[in-house]
């Protein structure tokens, strides 16, 4: 190739191949090397899709909710996490920022952007509008729940993606002042850290519950620890705070599997499950997308300015232009704010926060209990009895079971929660497990006037379905999973290998702290998801 004039611009191994630049004069010649098996051109492909969204928001009726006129407008969701990127083009309506208020509460530090990527990737799920993926060039339109929702933005994890309780009290309670300046009515909680003592007196359940009692919709990750086998549970009662308080709406995360239907979707082995350490509280409540889920990448660092450590961590977690535009330069200069991938049930959460804001913005006299019951008595109930996954480099595989605690009350419907008519007055607190050393069943008991209570208004086995996986009042029935010596066993659901300290529910200081014997195995997790 170097005699005839070649020049080497890619090399393609997988094939055996490689592209060079030749002058066609040299074709000739080099069509008689016997070393040569053949010559092709670097023909022009062109893309076959229609703009398509990704794959989550479809997957639970966001489309139809769109198209019926239900868009978030003027609901305000609050996003306490790390920061949000004020300058992304989907975060806007036009040139007018969709981030109507932002404060900071991370100690010594005033600034309100998006240091570590996460908060930006949430607030895009919840409320991205596609402004940067939408039109003639681009294929597949990244857009989030509720794109014509308000963004308040309180910084509460510094660029580690770590902070404090007191940073999310705080960042709670400036929610709750703000609700009718700017008609919050929802926050998420894209993280979390272990549970120490009940929840009737963890200050960070009380600061949710405090929301929820101001007429805030809490909704709330679940934790990624569900792979977690150090205390002999098989990831059984890793739950986070605040995600174990009954109050709130606890969302674990589900794989789309790469298709816009939900009849392959499966449960991200990494979900964490119920029931709450201590109190045993019935969690997740329900099930949302949140594996591999394509959302907003800051902007900030395009400046040149020392941001994104998730971006520096997995580069190849960026999404390249050519995965959803039909590429070209002038998309690439329009396109300020590419588009990133992350997994964990800190993307799930997002998708049911998105959602509230559509049924807020359909009925705005909801009450957080009305639209919990809502959300989980039209949850999907479709699933099958196990699924696995193999983690590629540990070889290890970890098989999901499909009960309450694994998946709670179903999969987001979007749609039909938006077409249930119900308003219930008893509380929606999700009920609490108790094991029965007689019969070796584990129950499931409500709380007086718990809309699933005994006598409650649509009854037993309505909003948790009528399946045998849990068995008739039991919540799997004599097969139970675990016996007397598992979950419910002497320490096994309260272990003391968890460390203190708070950051996002699939960061560094993942749920169980890096002293996890699956703390790097998380952050994996996190940032790569599951195929």
């Amino acid at each position: 190739m170097a005699r005839l004039g070649g020049r080497l611009k890619t090399t393609l191994d997988s094939i055996k191949a490689a592209n060079y630049w030749m002058d066609a004069r040299g074709l000739a010649e080099l069509a008689q090397d016997a070393d040569v098996v053949h010559i092709s051109p670097n023909r022009l492909v062109t893309a076959s899709a229609t703009p398509t969204f990704e794959y989550g928001v479809p997957v639970v009726g966001g489309p139809q909710a769109l198209a019926a006129g239900f868009d978030g407008a003027g609901i305000g969701i609050a996003i306490i996490d790390s920061g949000i990127d004020p300058l992304h083009p989907d975060l806007k309506s036009g040139l007018i920022p969709r981030i109507v208020y932002a404060e900071s509460f991370v100690p010594g530090d005033i600034l309100t952007i998006d240091g570590y990527g996460h908060g930006t990737h949430v607030a895009g799920i919840a409320a991205g509008n596609a402004a940067s993926s939408s039109g003639s060039l681009y294929t597949t339109t990244l857009l989030g729940m509720a794109p014509k929702a308000n963004i308040i933005n309180l910084r509460v994890l510094d660029s580690n993606g770590a902070g404090s309780d007191a940073a999310v009290i705080a960042a709670i309670s400036r929610a709750i002042q703000l609700k009718k300046t700017y008609n919050i009515r929802v926050i998420n909680l894209s993280l979390g850290r272990p549970v120490f003592e009940s929840y009737a007196m963890d200050p960070l359940c009380q600061a949710v519950e405090a929301a929820w009692k101001a007429g805030i919709v809490v909704v709330v990750a679940a934790g990624n620890e569900g792979r977690n086998n150090t205390a002999g549970t098989n990831g059984y009662g890793t739950v986070a705070a605040p995600a174990n308080d009954p109050m709130v709406i606890t969302v674990g995360a589900m794989k789309t599997n790469l298709t816009l239907t939900r009849s392959d979707d499966t449960i991200a082995s990494y979900s964490s499950k119920g029931p709450s350490l201590i109190d045993h509280v019935v969690k997740p409540d329900l099930v949302a997308p949140g594996n591999r889920m394509g959302s907003l990448d800051i902007t900030l660092d395009k400046l040149g300015l020392p941001l994104g450590l998730l971006k520096n961590k997995a580069p190849g977690n960026i999404i390249p232009y050519n995965e959803y535009s039909k590429g070209g330069l002038l998309s690439n200069l329009l396109n300020l704010g590419p588009y990133f991938k992350l997994s964990g049930t800190s993307m799930a959460a997002p998708m049911v926060s998105g959602t509230v804001a559509l049924m807020l913005d359909k009925d705005a006299t909801l009450t957080p209990d009305q639209v919990k019951s809502r959300l989980m008595k039209t949850a999907t109930k479709n699933f099958p009895t196990t699924s696995s996954v193999t983690d590629p480099e540990t070889g290890i595989t970890y098989t999901s079971q499909y009960d309450a605690f694994t998946v709670g009350a179903g999969y987001l419907d979007a749609w039909a929660a938006l077409n249930s008519n119900e308003k219930l007055s008893s509380p929606a607190y999700s009920p609490t497990a108790v094991y029965n050393d007689t019969d070796k069943n584990t129950y499931m008991v409500f709380g007086q006037g718990a809309v699933w209570g005994s006598g409650a208004v649509w009854g037993s086995g309505a909003v948790w379905g009528s399946s045998a996986v849990w068995g008739s009042g039991a919540v799997w029935g004599s097969g139970a999973v675990w016996g007397s010596g598992a979950v419910w066993g002497s320490g096994a659901v309260w272990g003391s290998s968890s460390t203190q300290g708070f950051g996002a529910v699939w960061g560094s200081g993942a749920v169980w702290g890096s002293s996890s014997a699956t703390g790097s195995e998380s952050l994996k997790i996190a940032l790569q998801g599951e195929n």
